[in-house]
């Protein structure tokens, strides 16, 4: 699983934050502040031979995408990932997302450039494992992952990291593409529309980037990714809708705990069926051997909510068109727009696959 973070980058917002928070706040401008220290210019690294070969070749390949972003994808054309920092770690941030013990709504909170989102993000993992701890100790469910991606939504110059390269040229391509989009178009407030117009665009984006570039064996196993991607959604949504039914049941609390297990046993048995059915790819497999609880599906819900009916325009109008409709769509009242979306939804990514063959 990839997970990615906006953080807040206002670094006056400790100004206006209670002492409580001050804790928190401060470790994001730190480190934030340390990510714009360490830039180094991308062209610099390329012509520098004492950077090895695979890293300047991938930091080459990330400015080819950069510039089939704004080109052919119409995505902003600014100083975002033109440079690059090493960090010597596997992960930027990790983010603590939590829900409580019957509930499958994710707890947010708030922040004053990117809104409420279901996450808090940490550049240090201890910390961010501290807190999950203490909210455990207050009987929520928690989950903890690292990210390799991280954005500040265009309000600084965000570096290439190196957190994101040896992934393999389609997947620099999708983050690079996801973190761009972000820029192009993120709405304060609602992390599901946010996350899904991302990987709505990431999704068409990779595959006309591997169409122009002639690499269709690429291309295929991006497509079947994909499809694996769906049947995942739909798991962890069949999954959501079991719970619900169960925390508004009225059962005692032993009874919905025994029946919670219970149904995290049958969307491992679920999951083990499906894996056999796309011939034993196990694309999923790290996030089932962590614990299972109902705020590890937090995350998974926000990326694809509306992914279906997005793509679906998306191919439709291409880029431009489709980007002023969704700035249309954003003037509408929250019920309008979530009954838009809805409607979009029902066209199936299967479908959409299906017409790029």
């Amino acid at each position: 699983m990839r997970w990615r973070l906006k953080l807040c980058a206002g670094l006056t917002a400790v100004l206006i934050v209670s002492s409580c928070a001050l804790p928190y706040y401060t470790q994001a401008i730190r480190g934030q502040v340390d990510l714009l220290r360490e830039r180094v210019p991308i062209e610099d690294i390329i012509a520098d031979s004492s950077y090895d070969e695979a890293t300047r070749s991938q930091l080459e390949l990330v400015l080819e995408i950069r510039r089939f972003a704004v080109a052919e994808l119409g995505l902003p054309d600014n100083n975002s990932y033109s440079s690059y920092v090493d960090l010597g770690r596997d992960y930027v941030v990790w983010t603590v997302a939590a829900t409580r013990e019957f509930a499958v709504e994710p707890m947010t909170w708030c922040f004053p450039v990117a809104g409420c989102v279901w996450y808090r993000g940490y550049f240090d993992r201890a910390k961010a494992e501290v807190y999950a701890r203490r909210l455990s100790e207050r009987g929520y469910d928690t989950f903890t992952g690292g990210s390799p991606a991280y954005s500040t939504l265009g309000h600084f110059a965000d570096p290439v990291l190196n957190t994101m390269l040896g992934r393999g040229d389609t997947t620099i391509a999708a983050m690079l593409f996801h973190e761009l989009a972000h820029q192009r178009l993120y709405i304060k407030g609602d992390t599901d529309l946010s996350e899904s117009f991302a990987t709505a665009v990431e999704q068409y984006a990779v595959q006309q980037w591997l169409k122009r570039r002639n690499r269709h064996e690429a291309l295929a196993l991006y497509r079947a990714s994909l499809i694996r991607q769906r049947d995942f959604a739909r798991l962890v949504e069949r999954q959501r809708e079991r719970l619900a039914k169960l925390f508004a049941s009225g059962a005692d609390e032993a009874a919905m705990r025994r029946a919670k297990a219970e149904a995290f046993a049958r969307m491992r048995s679920e999951y083990s069926a499906l894996r056999t059915e796309w011939g034993g790819q196990g694309d999923y497999d790290a996030w089932f051997d962590g614990e299972l609880n109902n705020a590890s599906l937090v995350a998974l819900t926000s990326y694809q909510r509306w992914v279906a009916g997005l793509r679906s325009r998306l191919e439709s109008l291409g880029p431009r068109a489709f980007y002023a409709e969704l700035e249309a769509l954003l003037e509408l009242d929250e019920d309008e727009r979530a009954a838009t979306l809805a409607s979009w939804n029902q066209v199936s990514v299967a479908a959409l696959l299906a017409d790029d063959r």
